[in-house]
């Protein structure tokens, strides 16, 4: 059985990813940090709705606990392997640069960059293996496309998220897995709650704020049949903003 891993998993868009894969009929594995009562919170949405998840516990910064989780999860699931992973965990940590910390800066390139690398890297393998490939969506975003003031930390990570996203797609095409990357621009999350929502929305062509749903329907098409010919792309998804 072909299994979803959706890091980041528990609130947002990634809970709307998880949703969404699951509606699909895709078993979904919902990666989280920290916030045991949201993840809870989206696996019983998932099986009230009659899809199957489970939940899975690690910070995708450790080499050693991506490891660990994940080859647990493969011991348990020998006739199984993950075809569809979203890396979407991510934060922000904005300030100016020249009053930026060490840590705020790590934190966030952490997160998006290692978390990629290690989790990608561990699940490449029995991609590539499968005669059926599989299918990697990686979450940038519209300030990794044009940058934004306040984000130095952010706006770099989700640009190299860009480029890793183009290599990558060259490295596994042969083998039918395809890498795409999706860049939401404002869209109604944590993230977002305590921005200006009413100034912003001045603008935005569409003049509001994404769902997180609208969002996940995208990261949907890019991992069904339908998208099989689609890879190392980057699809904006942010109401008109050029």
């Amino acid at each position: 059985m072909k299994y979803a891993l959706v890091t980041g998993g528990s609130r947002g868009i990634g809970r709307a990813v998880s949703i969404k894969l699951a509606r699909m009929g895709v078993p979904v594995i919902i990666n989280y940090q920290s916030n045991d009562t949201a993840a809870e919170e989206v696996l019983c949405a998932i099986e009230a709705d009659g899809g199957k998840a489970e939940l899975m516990k690690f910070d995708v910064r450790s080499r050693e606990a991506v490891e660990n989780a994940l080859n647990a999860w493969e011991a348990a699931h020998q006739d199984d392997y993950i075809a569809y992973l979203v890396n979407n965990a991510g934060v922000s940590r904005d300030n100016v640069m020249f009053m930026m910390t060490d840590e705020d800066w790590h934190t966030v390139l952490d997160v998006t960059m290692d978390g990629f690398f290690y989790v990608t890297r561990q699940l490449l393998p029995k991609m590539m293996m499968r005669g059926h490939g599989g299918r990697i969506v990686n979450m940038s975003s519209l300030s990794g496309l044009k940058g934004l003031g306040g984000q130095t930390n952010y706006c770099a990570a989700k640009s190299a998220i860009i480029g890793a996203t183009r290599a990558l797609a060259q490295e596994t095409a042969a083998r039918n897995v395809t890498v795409n990357a999706v860049a939401p621009g404002f869209i109604d999350s944590d993230m977002t709650k305590n921005l200006p929502k009413e100034e912003l929305q001045k603008m935005i062509p569409m003049k509001r704020f994404g769902k997180p749903e609208e969002v996940a329907e995208l990261v949907g098409f890019l991992c069904s049949d339908a998208a099989s010919y689609i890879t190392g792309e980057v699809i904006s998804i942010n109401g008109g903003m050029l």
